[in-house]
């Protein structure tokens, strides 16, 4: 299964997919709470940054567009400010939004979301703010998306609904959808609203309910794993082909009209936020059954993506290359660390966008002792992501002389990468690791307590946009220079 899965990952495939649904914005204001409000008991936020993200179907059509799929999105704004950053945003992820009209008596949805951090600490959701317009969409618009659907049928290999309630999906118009499309012999999956009568999709090849939505449309509590392919099974009598009961940490559960039932475990995650995680399963198995999977292979795919998702702060897009590197971690996870610095930047950026603080040591790790080990722990308490600097070999000649190092950078590195506390090794080739601290430029760098910050190579990068250096003990009675004289004696 591990390898049927990286192989649909890395064919160079970009399926056509006919997205409709509920377009939304999404703004994040970032900031610090560094005080109590003398107007009131509540928490100031200073905003230090503000961005926008696509949100509900326009989270899907990143999600999908990231995944390297041809989207064409069939969707509904206002005629404001916010459809424009709406429609800047799908031009610059290219999703053509060609059929998404604006309306000049309806409002955009927007969806402003507040996170704080304090004391430089991980940043949590503090509150969301929801501006919205959820009556159904005028019936020319509708026929309107309808005729974008016929105009496409002969280009698009599947059709995702994103269905959030606020107006595009109501009354028959999902019907219509699925009827159009089966009629053109193209499958639809669909990912349902709270409290929606379910025989609306039916003729869909799969739906993608949570837990939540699931038992309160199969009547019934999900408690347990098998309880998701119970709720599973009754909902087919909806007329529906195949149901994915996304469960979070219980994974997801799986029925379909001839009688394939399966759960599918999910692994143990830290979850940062569950925001956008139904989003990505939609995506996700979309994808991959536009790409010729069946519906085990997208499943299982979905099941590694939703989890991956959850780990992020917001909405986050996660690409080919994200999936491919977490099935690779499956199978060989120390090595999966050792990275490029190309294939390292753009991972903190991801992080970065996460709202995660990054730390960064470096050094030569010749040999590795438990002093390095209870250092590199103590490192990586300073933040969320810890990035170990490995000299190369030709470096380490270079400080240590020709007799230097006694173990290769290659094993130096899995060495370091099969501890738990670093989450990613890059080596570099020069005596002085400064080039890559300003390549990096971490919030936190790190260095043994023998040496004060002025003398901490990098320490002006750092300090110059906004981190800061903190020294961690090395405990004394651990000496690289006696373990290799001992190394040494012993194999005399």
């Amino acid at each position: 299964m591990l390898d049927s899965l990286i192989s649909l990952f890395e064919r160079p495939l970009r399926p056509r997919m006919f997205l409709v649904g509920d377009v939304m914005l999404d703004r994040y204001l970032w900031g610090d709470v560094e005080r109590i409000s003398p107007e009131a008991p509540i928490p100031v936020l200073r905003v230090t940054r503000e961005e926008h993200r696509l949100g509900g179907a326009g989270s899907v059509a990143s999600m999908l567009a990231a995944l390297e799929a041809h989207v064409v999105l069939a969707a509904v704004t206002g005629s404001d400010s916010e459809g424009q950053v709406i429609r800047e945003l799908l031009s610059g992820l290219g999703v053509h939004a060609r059929y998404v009209p604006a309306d000049p008596d309806r409002a955009s949805t927007v969806k402003t979301r507040l996170l704080g951090r304090s004391q430089q600490r991980h940043p949590h959701h503090m509150m969301r703010v929801d501006r919205e317009d959820v009556r159904p969409i005028l019936a020319r618009l509708a026929d309107q998306l309808l005729q974008g659907l016929r105009e496409s049928l002969g280009e698009i290999d599947l059709v995702v609904i994103s269905d959030y309630n606020k107006g595009v999906c109501a009354g028959d118009f999902i019907p219509r959808v699925v009827q159009l499309a089966r009629a053109a012999d193209v499958p639809v999956i669909a990912d349902p609203v709270r409290d929606a009568d379910y025989r609306r999709y039916a003729g869909c090849a799969c739906i993608t309910p949570n837990r939540t939505e699931a038992g309160l449309a199969a009547g019934m509590k999900i408690a347990a794993p098998q309880d998701g392919a119970e709720a599973a099974r009754r909902l087919l009598g909806f007329g529906i082909e195949g149901v994915a009961v996304t469960m979070d940490r219980d994974g997801i559960a799986w029925a379909d009209q001839q009688g394939n039932e399966e759960v599918f475990p999910a692994r143990p995650r830290q979850v940062a936020d569950v925001t956008g995680a139904g989003d990505m399963v939609l995506s996700t198995i979309g994808y991959c059954l536009a790409a010729g999977a069946d519906f085990r292979l997208a499943i299982e795919a979905a099941n590694v993506a939703g989890g991956l998702e959850v780990e992020r702060l917001g909405v986050v897009p996660l690409t080919r290359q994200d999936i491919l590197r977490e099935l690779a971690h499956g199978a060989f996870p120390a090595a999966q660390k050792i990275v490029t610095i190309e294939q390292l930047l753009p991972e903190l950026e991801r992080r970065r966008l996460a709202g995660q603080r990054i730390v960064m040591t470096n050094g030569c790790f010749d040999l590795l002792h438990p002093g390095h080990v209870a250092s590199l722990h103590e490192a990586r308490k300073q933040g969320d992501c810890l990035v170990v600097g490995l000299n190369s070999d030709r470096s380490v000649r270079q400080l240590k002389g020709p007799g230097r190092p006694i173990i290769d950078q290659q094993g130096r590195g899995e060495m370091l990468a099969a501890l738990s506390c670093v989450d990613y090794v890059v080596v570099f080739d020069e005596a002085s690791v400064e080039g890559l601290i300003a390549q990096v430029v971490p919030d936190v760098l790190v260095k043994a307590a023998q040496y004060s910050t002025e003398q901490v190579v990098g320490h002006k990068i750092v300090q110059r946009h906004g981190g800061h250096v903190v020294s961690v003990p090395m405990k004394p009675h651990y000496s690289t220079t006696r373990l290799i004289e001992k190394s040494r004696s012993v194999l005399k």
